[in-house]
């Protein structure tokens, strides 16, 4: 793989994610006891923003100014509108870990990947699972995650730990599946790994992120989707830009399969104002489709 998610992290992708991510821990976390969280493509956990230019060959415009630097601080911080208050835990976490590495208040450099963003809002009796089969970033996960407990970290696919970690032993998962859609059957392997983990754990919490570039192949995984028969599953889109805009990337959305009672209702006003936040070219807005209803 050629993936290195340096330049895109703390873009407006990654903010709609990790908004999402952290609602849908707290939701699990009404409920006393502990649960999975089964990351599939958890990437190297933390990002260094200074170097979010630097490619692999070529230095190239970095994204985070147009995600969280618009929201969540840095010299282009600039809201129109106060945020909802079901993103606070979110900016929340965002501002404390730069603390935590001698960023000034108000400063940011740091962003965090879905591993630890998890780990912030973690308990005791949850536990973590974060599978990246790249040996590169798998070592640097670890390293991040060294001393927090209840963290486990495997250099291994994602979609095999779908089949080898389920059902756990809590019997209550969150499963986010946020592969870097680097091959073509991507949508593919997703909706056979929902099919074997909904066979494992029925009412498991699952989340896919998946990137808004060609409407045809999204509505042909909403069709697969639809044919597993799964349980009440939710569609939840962010699009900055309109499908006119000569943007690649227009927006990404969020496959919720058994999501939390009234995690609807909690997202839209995220979404929504996050549309408004960061729109970089007229069209966008926030979307929410059952693809199956409650």
């Amino acid at each position: 793989m050629n993936y290195r998610h340096h330049f895109h992290a703390g873009n407006f992708a990654d903010v709609m994610k990790h908004a999402l991510l952290t609602r849908l821990v707290r939701a699990l976390q009404k409920k006393e006891k502990g649960f999975l969280y089964l990351d599939t493509h958890a990437g190297r956990g933390g990002y260094d923003l200074t170097l979010a230019a630097t490619g692999d060959t070529l230095e190239r415009k970095p994204e985070w100014p147009e995600g969280i630097g618009r929201i969540g601080g840095g010299p282009d911080a600039a809201v129109k509108t106060a945020a909802p208050a079901e993103l606070a835990d979110y900016l929340t976490l965002v501002r404390e870990l730069n603390r935590a590495r001698g960023v000034p208040e108000g400063g940011l450099r740091f962003y965090p990947g879905s591993p630890l963003v998890v780990a912030a809002l973690a308990r005791p009796q949850d536990r973590l699972a974060l599978c990246e089969k790249q040996p590169a970033e798998c070592a640097a996960l670890r390293e991040e995650l060294q001393f927090t407990p209840g963290a486990q970290v495997r250099e291994m696919d994602g979609y095999v730990a779908v089949r080898a970690m389920l059902p756990p032993p809590e019997r209550r998962a969150l499963v986010l599946i946020d592969p870097p859609f680097e091959v073509q059957d991507e949508f593919a392997q997703i909706a056979a790994a929902l099919a074997e983990g909904l066979r494992r754990l029925p009412g498991g919490v699952f989340a896919v992120w998946y990137p808004l570039t060609e409407r045809a192949r999204v509505d042909a995984f909403f069709a697969a989707l639809q044919a597993l028969k799964p349980p009440p599953t939710l569609a939840l889109e962010l699009a900055v830009a309109g499908p006119f805009a000569p943007m690649k990337l227009k927006g990404c959305g969020l496959v919720v399969v058994n999501p939390p009672w009234q995690f609807d209702r909690e997202a839209r006003p995220m979404l929504e104002w996050l549309a408004q936040e960061l729109a970089q070219a007229p069209g966008g807005g926030a979307r929410l489709d059952w693809i199956v209803p409650e």
